[in-house]
């Protein structure tokens, strides 16, 4: 290193502590270091150094082009008038708090990355920045804090087997003793390796549609959460194949049928105590809580550009498939697009939280939660009032009824969720110029290349994507 010092970028002291990291890795047999982001597609990007080199990079970054924030989840690229170009370079910064050894992956670590430019400066089109910005955000402003959680479902397929079409690995029934019992040995290594890499498993079971299955995990403020997002899928991935099993997160993998989903809880939090019970609104939440779901409420048809940005999405968001598809809320309603989960009675306290449903891994989990808490945010500051509950399925309201309840169904197409995200000036200002322009020229460039694809051409052209 220079006598200068590092640039810019890195935390105080990152550079003795990472020093002292890479002595222990090395000590426990890691070779590597995987340092990751998602881009704007929802795709997971890394790179890796030797875990000698984890000094360096907390020092001075490694080498990341920005033009992977308007690549596509097949690879092409779009531009905007700053992004997609050939030019220019970014810094990837590891966050040794969140530095984790695979217990999947023998000789691995892990670490999620900020994006820095080479001036130093928060690189504008990091997600991962943008969410760390909108919780400080709320904290200085609203005296609020966040616990969040996002849920992962998948499918599991055998490796190997007919190509890249989808061949369920497991037979049994949905949420089916028989299907846990196929699959129980991956499970429990998977289980086994969660827990050595310190990720809070509160349930893991078979899910509905063939093959699926679903864990979810302990909340955490919304930055660590959306981080535990990334790392859960690496650790499926590699304990699978360990298995001789292949996976995919997409939020279809055919073109009929229950896809997966990603959904978010969250909760707000002052003081200690949790605004979403207690309360004297309805089922317990204050009044700051019922207006902050009143913003998330009001700005879903603009959401769905973040939380469902594949044209495979479409495939999952359909009514009646407890997707969410609706501008509804209701206590444990799985067909409202927010649910209201309150919890068991004396752990309400703790437990009590906002579900939102039309929410799949195709979406960048940090843009996903930023957009979420900055729409809530914005119901929140204009002591928005929450509209009357639905409960039921919404697609069997009348049309009458649905408009005086404010029901409506979410953009059907992803085009439509770019022009709500376009008129939508909350949305965009919380993620800036730069990336909410990102967002737009990604959508739009993804809904172009599905185009004259029927549902099973869009489900096989994404199914092994995320």
């Amino acid at each position: 290193m220079s006598e200068s010092g590092p640039v810019p970028g890195g935390r105080p002291g990152d550079v003795e502590r990472a020093t002292a990291l890479s002595g222990e890795l090395t000590g426990q047999g890691v070779h590597g270091v995987v340092l990751a982001y998602v881009d704007t597609a929802g795709i997971a990007r890394v790179k890796t150094v030797p875990t000698a080199k984890l000094a360096a990079a907390a020092a001075w970054g490694v080498g990341m082009s920005p033009v992977f924030d308007t690549f596509l989840a097949d690879d092409s690229i779009v531009a905007t008038d700053v992004l997609g170009s050939p030019d220019g370079d970014l810094r990837l910064y590891p966050d040794l708090d969140r530095l984790t050894v695979l217990a999947a992956q023998p000789g691995w670590a892990w670490a999620p990355v900020d994006r820095i430019t080479q001036e130093g400066a928060p690189h504008p089109a990091c997600g991962r920045t943008v969410l760390r910005r909108t919780v400080a955000k709320a904290a200085a402003r609203h005296g609020i804090t966040f616990r969040a959680a996002v849920e992962i479902e998948w499918v599991v397929a055998r490796e190997g087997t007919d190509g890249d079409a989808f061949v369920p690995a497991v037979s049994g029934p949905a949420y089916g003793a028989a299907r846990q019992v196929e699959l129980s040995d991956c499970a429990a290594d998977l289980l086994a390796a969660l827990a050595a890499q310190g990720v809070d498993v509160e349930q893991f079971h078979p899910e509905y549609a063939a093959g699926q299955f679903e864990v979810s995990v302990g909340a955490l403020d919304p930055v660590a959460a959306a981080d535990h997002s990334v790392l859960v899928r690496q650790t499926i991935r590699a304990v699978a194949r360990r298995h001789g099993l292949r996976v995919s997160f997409a939020p279809a993998v055919l073109g009929q049928g229950v896809g997966n989903g990603g959904h978010l809880h969250l909760s707000a939090w002052r003081d200690g105590t949790n605004l979403h019970a207690g309360g004297t609104g309805r089922y317990g939440m204050t009044a700051e809580a019922e207006s902050f779901v009143a913003g998330v409420l009001g700005h879903l048809p603009a959401l769905t550009a973040m939380t469902a940005p594949s044209p495979a999405s479409r495939l999952r968001l359909r009514p009646s498939q407890w997707a969410g598809v609706f501008t509804a809320w209701g206590r444990e309603t799985r067909e409202a697009a927010l649910r209201i989960v309150t919890g068991t009675t004396g752990v309400r306290d703790r437990a009590a939280n906002l579900e939102v449903k039309p929410v799949d891994l195709a979406a960048n989990p940090y843009l996903a939660l930023a957009s979420v808490i900055a729409a809530g945010l914005d119901g929140l500051s204009a002591s928005a009032p929450l509209p009357a509950e639905t409960t039921g399925d919404p697609a069997r309201l009348g049309a009458d009824e649905a408009a005086a309840r404010g029901v409506r169904r979410l953009p059907v197409t992803l085009t439509e969720s770019v022009e709500a995200f376009r008129a939508d000036g909350v949305l965009r200002e919380a993620l800036g110029g730069v990336l909410a322009d990102a967002v737009i020229a990604v959508r739009l460039g993804e809904a172009r290349s599905a185009e004259g694809l029927d549902d099973d051409g869009v489900a096989a052209a994404y199914r092994w994507k995320y």
